[in-house]
């Protein structure tokens, strides 16, 4: 058994993002990992203000199952949409949307800057928006170097070159904004605040093979790898493979 999925399709593709979402969805280990991701969306969704909830860039994922109230987008014109737009010109009036939800999906946007703009324009005051990125920690760095198609340059600039809305990428890019250049993010977006980076899962999702390997191991593993991938970040956050960003539009002073 070829243990690389042969996936004759070009990744900008739609039909090749619907391949994905099958496998996302059909793997014990890539599931559960996605569904813990979305438990964490589901309870931030309680304590957001009124307003639109959003996701943006759901490709192959499923969040619209577990949280209705979600609207669901993407650049690619995808039949599970709700809308498909550009992250860059989001079509919502200002302060209309209370919570933005986004998994492995900032890193493929080509102008950070001008995203940024406008998720500052188009958020309440104290809405939010959340992150699952790639973390560039000495284990998940190694991870996507090596094993991983997308580019992962921790010492680029904010920009990526704009090839196509899958194969444009820099893995590494939320952690320049948010990390590496958090001081340069916080003089450009004085009213969006960072209020949590969560370093995480070191293990589920690399065992799981993602969308292009088959799952490592059988799927009565998932408990011990569960709880493997629980504990080693408490270490250390150097081993760990994603991070969890959140962040916050804090309201004007009066």
């Amino acid at each position: 058994m070829k243990l690389k999925y042969q996936i004759n399709l070009p990744l900008d593709s739609p039909e090749r993002t619907i391949i994905h979402r099958n496998l996302i969805k059909s793997k014990k280990f890539l599931r559960k990992l996605y569904e813990q991701w979305y438990s964490e969306f589901s309870n931030e969704i309680s304590s957001s203000p009124q307003g639109l909830l959003l996701e943006l860039g759901s490709g192959g994922g499923f969040l619209k199952e577990m949280e209705p109230r979600v609207i669901c987008s993407d650049v690619i014109d995808l039949p599970t949409n709700d809308m498909t737009f550009s992250a860059l010109e989001m079509p919502f009036e200002d302060q209309s949307v209370a919570a933005i939800f986004m998994t492995d999906a900032m890193h493929h946007i080509p102008d950070s800057e001008k995203f940024l703009q406008e998720v500052n324009r188009v958020l309440v005051d104290n809405g939010k928006l959340i992150l699952i990125e790639p973390a560039n920690s000495i284990w998940g760095r190694f991870i996507f170097r090596n094993f991983h198609h997308e580019p992962f340059d921790p010492r680029a600039s904010w920009t990526i070159p704009s090839s196509g809305p899958m194969s444009g990428a820099n893995g590494a890019l939320p952690w320049i904004i948010f990390v590496r250049d958090f001081l340069i993010f916080q003089q450009k977006f004085p009213k969006l605040e960072i209020q949590v980076i969560n370093y995480r899962n070191p293990v589920l999702y690399l065992v799981s093979g993602g969308v292009s390997y088959r799952q490592l191991l059988p799927d009565f593993f998932y408990g011990f790898l569960n709880l493997i991938d629980k504990t080693l970040p408490k270490i250390s956050k150097q081993l760990s493979m994603f991070m969890l960003v959140k962040i916050t539009r804090i309201p004007e002073l009066h």
